[in-house]
């Protein structure tokens, strides 16, 4: 393993969800065509620590997603707060399940190896912020037999007698939790632990130069099993009328009074 261990981040191109959500006419994903698209606040904090963790090494952070042309744009953002470089795996995202983009990525991982690129760090959102799946990072690690962790909000690289070791800091039922495995590893993040860095004009300016390497699936895709996706029901919401004019003034102390901004019987200052 190189001493300045390489991260390799991985992005989806998803629907911005923060509007109304709209299904496609299938069922089978979120269409944003009408809200626009971005990457998921978890992978944004996974983008920052990657960019993090190299600086502080010395090592490179490789940006990596699968999907169609348009999601060069998430790799740019990416390169433009900091990532190296980038790899895009071309195709059709939904057509891709969780065992399906874990094997990709592990091609990857292992054709830059042979190439002379490491990546001993692999980091990813903790779940899809499209489809809900929880899968990739636990499939991943199986896919190239390393240690995995879940849910971490921060991670930094640390020298052992044993050599490197990642240090992954998250939140557990119990509390703050900390693990310690050694590199190479898998590393699913949660939004929260970092404040993510955006875009800068110049930094979109030097993003635009770097070269983007493109690859084609190494298997057609098996899919994602899903039968389809359902929205719950919209929350129901009631209006109540307190009244009109100097007339709603009682109602709106009873109010006061019943959600506990004021006290009962102590007229406000």
């Amino acid at each position: 393993m190189a001493a300045a261990p390489g991260v390799l981040v991985c992005v989806k191109r998803v629907p911005d969800i923060t509007e109304e959500v709209v299904l496609s006419e299938d069922g089978q994903s979120v269409d944003g065509r009408r809200s626009g698209f971005t990457m998921s606040a978890h992978e944004e904090c996974a983008v920052e620590l990657a960019v993090q963790v190299t600086a502080a090494s010395g090592g490179e952070s490789t940006v990596l997603t699968l999907g169609d042309a348009e999601a060069v744009e998430q790799l740019r953002n990416a390169l433009a707060v900091g990532c190296r470089a980038a790899t895009h795996v071309l195709g059709e995202p939904f057509a891709f399940g969780p065992s399906d983009v874990a094997r990709e990525i592990a091609a990857v991982v292992r054709a830059h190896e042979e190439s002379g690129r490491s990546h001993d760090l692999v980091l990813l959102g903790n779940d899809a912020a499209d489809s809900g799946d929880f899968q990739v990072g636990i499939r991943l690690a199986y896919e190239l037999g390393r240690p995995v962790v879940n849910g971490a909000k921060t991670v930094t690289i640390e020298e052992s007698p044993e050599g490197p070791v990642v240090v992954a800091v998250g939140e557990g039922p119990d509390g703050q939790e900390t693990y310690r495995v050694p590199l190479p590893a898998v590393v699913t993040i949660r939004e929260g632990g970092v404040e993510p860095r955006y875009p800068s004009v110049p930094g979109r300016l030097k993003a635009k130069k770097i070269p983007i390497e493109e690859r084609e699936p190494v298997a057609a895709p098996s899919g994602a099993g899903r039968v389809r996706m359902v929205l719950p029901p919209p929350t129901p919401s009631a209006v109540q009328i307190l009244g009109e004019g100097p007339e709603a003034a009682g109602a709106v102390v009873d109010l006061l009074e019943k959600l506990g901004v004021l006290t009962p019987g102590k007229a406000a200052p």
